[in-house]
């Protein structure tokens, strides 16, 4: 089935200010999440049922795409931030010439941008601690377990060591 070229008139288009129709794709597009964007990108690059790309120029525009996602991403990460070196430093290297090398760079650079994605879905490191701050140890629950364990035992047993009157 193919789909016709030309714009549909009806219901999926939105009437703006001045009554003249907008498309919705337009409308939506413009106000997506550039976490989303970099999400689908790098889905279609390290995604298990995503091919490689066939030709130079598929390679070129997805790499592109990248660039412009780790630019977007960026710019909400801290300068010094070793995630963000990273693909920086692999947004500014050359795609290189070859099959597989180009292949290997696209993917590296989707990692790259995954990673951006989780460091800002983290919300980042968590605050720095300093040295002279105290860190208690918080037990865990088997710990607890056995030390009630211990004080009922030892609470029994003195109770049958006291003797009866």
């Amino acid at each position: 089935m193919r789909l016709p070229l030309d714009p549909r008139r009806g219901d999926s288009q939105l009437v703006d200010g001045r009554g003249r129709r907008k498309s919705v794709s337009v409308t939506l597009s413009s106000e997506r999440d550039h976490l989303v964007a970099a999400s689908e990108t790098v889905t279609l690059v390290l995604g298990e049922d995503s091919p490689l790309p066939e030709s130079a120029a598929d390679v070129e525009d997805l790499v592109r795409l990248l660039r412009g996602h780790v630019a977007q991403l960026g710019a909400r990460i801290a300068i010094g931030s070793p995630v963000l070196m990273r693909a920086q430093q692999l947004t500014s290297e050359a795609i290189p010439e070859g099959y597989m090398p180009s292949r290997v760079h696209l993917v590296k650079l989707a990692e790259a941008t995954k990673e951006l994605m989780a460091h800002l879905e983290r919300g980042g490191p968590g605050p720095i601690r300093s040295k002279r701050e105290r860190r208690w140890w918080k037990p865990k629950i088997n710990v607890l377990r056995g030390a009630v364990f211990v004080v009922a035992l030892a609470c029994l047993v003195f109770a049958a060591s006291v003797p009866r009157t």
